[in-house]
């Protein structure tokens, strides 16, 4: 009786401990297992995360190269207006195919004065006249130059200025076809009180029929499609301040 006495709690006391220690072991282990599944899904959660970040920035960028693809398309589409009658006649410079445009049309009577934007400082009315090819000398009663302007927020602005000094209403815009949709946003932010004719010029050396053909032809879009959606931008943060 005293001997399984003594060998009995021995006994349990050690089957006891070998479980406690199994018992442990599988405890130990058992976090490993977890970690490995929070190992895997964190994996998985970066690389869906990588493929949700890839497919927004493809949706954007086809969403760009379909705008400036619409850009370019307006730009080849854009034609002269049949009917032509305003107030008066801007200009902006970069082209002497744009100001003989714009004299043509003021020779023509379609409106009663003429402002050249954007002219050099040492350029005179009779190199102008001569450039133009015009019947008569550029008169200070029917052509006003703007030698302030640098680019075309200073022409929007120049021009604004010279509008309400006038009182003019109706105003045609002449520029080049391809700048035509920039020079629109930056004329109507300045003056949006006028309305503007746009009459784009075309150039013999452009060919925007075929402009995706061009490398040259789609560099020159593209650098004004930029300066176009940056305008606009612009233009729409000042009118929201």
């Amino acid at each position: 009786m005293h001997a399984d006495t003594v060998i009995d709690p021995a006994a349990n006391d050690s089957v006891s401990i070998i479980s406690e220690r199994c018992g442990s072991k599988l405890q130990e282990k058992a976090p490993d297992k977890g970690s490995g599944t929070d190992g895997s899904g964190k994996r998985k959660k970066r690389f869906g995360l990588r493929i949700l970040f890839v497919a927004v920035i493809a949706a954007l960028a086809a969403g760009a190269v379909g705008e400036f693809v619409l850009f370019a398309r307006n730009v080849a589409a854009m034609h002269v207006p049949e009917k032509v009658r305003a107030d008066a006649i801007v200009v902006l410079t970069g082209g002497h195919a744009r100001v003989y445009e714009a004299v043509r049309l003021l020779e023509e009577g379609k409106a009663s004065r003429l402002l050249i934007s954007g002219v050099h400082p040492g350029t005179t009315r009779k190199q102008l006249a001569a450039v133009t090819s015009s019947r008569k000398p550029l008169e200070a009663s029917s052509v006003d130059l703007d030698r302030v302007a640098l680019n075309t927020a200073g022409n929007a602005a120049e021009t604004a200025a010279w509008v309400r000094k006038n009182g003019f209403s109706k105003l045609v815009l002449v520029t080049s076809a391809y700048h035509l949709p920039r020079a629109e946003v930056e004329l109507s932010g300045a003056m949006p009180e006028v309305e503007i004719i746009a009459y784009p010029v075309f150039s013999k050396d452009l060919n925007l029929d075929a402009w995706y053909r061009e490398a040259a032809t789609i560099r020159l879009l593209l650098r004004e499609y930029v300066k176009y959606i940056l305008a606009r931008l612009r233009i729409t943060v000042q009118g929201v301040h």
